[in-house]
């Protein structure tokens, strides 16, 4: 049956109008950044017609290490969130064992846990162990968030793996820890890279491990150096948003080539 000509063209200005209301605080953010100091909220232009980059150059001298330690957090946090999770999930889909269901229960309830609860928590705990104020703390806090979902993404899609390929492996001879790196991980592949990038994203953006757990200078994640370069008589905003803009590239940059992989990840095990 065709589709009557000019039906769709309400879906695509509503379409067309929604993304623009999306990413208008990306063009704004780009735009103050290349703005004069000072010049952002008072005076500032529509469209950036002599680009100014001093903002870009205030925020890498402030900011830089800043960034490179929210990048040495997040992919620490990646590798042991997928070290963890990977076994789990493959376990869990694969063996039949006591308690599984329970198991998958436990994970659930520790995604509806308000994260201030677990910050607190751990706050005391790291004081204790030293482990406040360093890269470490922070990886083992925000993987605590990145292995339950790890687990939840791998497990639906290692449950779609035929169990006639792990079988012909193990008539072949491999072991349980070869049949997992050799054959179910290499099969799972999308699914490791859908929870690789969705815990470095959560990782990246947060803020609430980094305001509760460090309290010098030393460790500073660069959502926390955002955070503190806000002040109610600030005049940086071109530096503000400098930061911000760069802060978004790694993230924008992750989606876009993985783009692929995340989607057949998210959805691969939907259907078995």
């Amino acid at each position: 049956m065709k589709r009557a000509p000019g039906r769709g063209w309400p879906s695509t200005v509503v379409g067309t109008v929604l993304l623009a209301l999306m990413l208008f605080p990306v063009y704004w953010m780009v735009n103050a950044s290349l703005q004069p100091t000072g010049t952002t909220l008072q005076g500032g232009r529509w469209f950036p017609v002599h680009p100014d980059l001093s903002g870009y150059a205030t925020a890498l001298r402030d900011q830089g290490r800043n960034l490179l330690t929210s990048l040495a957090v997040a992919l620490g946090s990646v590798a042991l969130s997928l070290g963890l999770a990977a076994p789990a999930a493959y376990a869990l889909a694969q063996f039949r064992l006591r308690g599984t269901d329970a198991v998958l229960f436990g994970i659930l309830i520790t995604q509806m846990v308000p994260g201030i609860v677990v910050a607190n928590a751990l706050y005391g705990a790291y004081d204790h162990l030293g482990l406040l104020n360093s890269c470490l703390g922070l990886i083992l806090a925000d993987s605590t968030a990145g292995v339950p979902f790890a687990i939840i993404v791998m497990r639906s899609f290692m449950q779609s793996i035929p169990r006639e390929i792990i079988e012909a492996a193990r008539v072949d001879g491999a072991g349980g820890v070869r049949v997992f790196r050799s054959v179910v991980l290499p099969l799972s592949t999308n699914a490791v890279i859908t929870a690789a990038v969705f815990t470095f994203l959560f990782t990246w953006s947060d803020f609430l491990f980094a305001v509760t757990l460090t309290t010098t200078q030393s460790v500073r994640p660069i959502t926390l150096g955002i955070y503190q370069y806000l002040g109610a008589h600030t005049n940086q905003w071109n530096a503000i948003m400098a930061t911000t803009v760069m802060a978004s590239v790694p993230a924008a940059v992750l989606l876009v080539v993985a783009q692929r992989q995340v989607a057949a990840g998210a959805t691969g095990g939907a259907v078995t």
